[in-house]
């Protein structure tokens, strides 16, 4: 069989043609995309361009979580969930990045695009998952240790991340030593937490046996398939790695663009300098959302937390030391503490998910709450 048939037999034809139209999407804007956002911008060039933007990153974006879903699958649990929301956390860095380093000063950018995943993931998706879930299967069972896991980690890295500049200086940010500082020891924590994950505390973060909240001490995860299925193992493992390169790379090419775009509109629309982040996040975390809820559904609540809260993990183990450092390579200023507001929605978020995920199973009820409190915030967006 040749490599051509045996790459589409492996691959569906609508792949190849979402990466074909991204491509070309990429080609059009290297080669008119100046000319395109020349100044001055009218605003029919500015709506066109950002639709089509949006559409194709987005499109991209679930195609790079359609081959990291294929990876979490042949490699099993955790090492494909953590492949999956590394891969999508890395466009979030992608496009923060991008703003930050554009023309325009955005210094809250950083701070606003965390935020807003968390309002999004720990309170919309996860209320979705509650209650998807019990719908189809009623009361789930999960893992009680790898939940207070997730929930540890989030408190930390966010109470130091955005809430603690408020009291270190008047204007929320850090200074360049507790910056250099922040950034060093939140990337050291994240990568311990990431290593524990996949070696001595893998079995925190796996589905536990059915009436059990808990996997036993010697609970291990599914072996790798390229351990058993040698070779058809790893050429389907390497392809599709490829192809979820394949598929990050446009996102990283036409970010600058849509950040160009998105600055012009936000600025001609009056619109919060927080709509920003709340773009970068449903962009990036939609097809994620879409495979947490779907996981619920059939009956893996576990795999729903492990995309859910660890992916808000990774959003801001990662996107904080990026985002400062960028700060103090760039002199730009970086602004991460919250306001007063924010914080009070932070610490409810908190402490709802803790009473969520107490090591009971799920209940419909918390998934109201959490649905409720994406509401308060949604309103106080437009009318703090």
């Amino acid at each position: 069989m040749s490599t051509e048939s045996t790459s589409t037999r492996l691959i569906p034809r609508a792949t190849w043609a979402l990466l074909a139209c991204a491509w070309l999407v990429v080609g059009l804007f290297m080669a008119l995309g100046a000319q395109w956002l020349a100044a001055p911008l009218r605003p029919s060039m500015a709506a066109g361009v950002f639709a089509l933007l949006f559409a194709t990153i987005l499109a991209a974006s679930f195609g790079v979580v359609r081959q990291a879903d294929h990876l979490a699958h042949q490699l099993g649990e955790p090492y494909g969930t953590l492949i999956l929301t590394l891969s999508i956390v890395a466009i979030e860095v992608i496009l923060i990045a991008s703003v930050l380093l554009g023309p325009g000063d955005f210094p809250t950018i950083g701070r606003d695009s965390i935020f807003a995943v968390m309002m999004i993931i720990m309170n919309l998706v996860m209320g979705m998952c509650l209650l998807t879930g019990w719908a189809r299967h009623g009361d789930q069972e999960y893992n009680a240790q790898g939940a207070a896991s997730y929930l540890s980690m989030i408190a930390l890295l966010t109470g130091t991340a955005l809430v603690l500049p408020n009291y270190t200086s008047g204007a929320g940010e850090f200074t360049r030593v507790q910056a250099a500082g922040m950034a060093v020891l939140t990337a050291l924590l994240y990568g311990v937490f990431l290593w524990l994950q996949m070696r001595s505390c893998k079995r925190f973060f796996i589905q536990p046996p059915a009436g059990e909240m808990a996997s036993p001490a010697d609970a291990a995860a599914p072996m790798p398939a390229v351990a058993t299925h040698a070779p058809a193992g790893r050429k389907t493992l390497l392809l599709r790695s490829a192809l979820l390169l394949a598929m990050v790379l446009p996102i990283v090419l036409l970010a600058h663009y849509l950040a160009i775009v998105t600055d012009y509109g936000i600025a001609a629309a009056g619109a919060p300098p927080a709509i920003g982040g709340v773009l970068i996040a449903i962009i990036v975390f939609t097809p994620e959302s879409i495979t947490a809820v779907r996981a619920a559904m059939n009956n893996e609540m576990q795999r729903a937390i492990n995309l859910c809260l660890g992916a808000f993990v990774s959003t801001v183990g990662l996107t904080v030391p990026a985002v400062l450092a960028i700060g103090l390579l760039t002199g730009k200023p970086v602004v991460m503490g919250v306001s007063a507001t924010e914080t009070l929605l932070f610490a409810v978020t908190l402490v709802l998910a803790l009473l969520s995920f107490n090591g009971q199973r799920t209940s419909p009820v918390q998934g109201w709450m959490h649905l409720m409190l994406f509401g308060v915030f949604g309103m106080l967006l437009f009318q703090p």
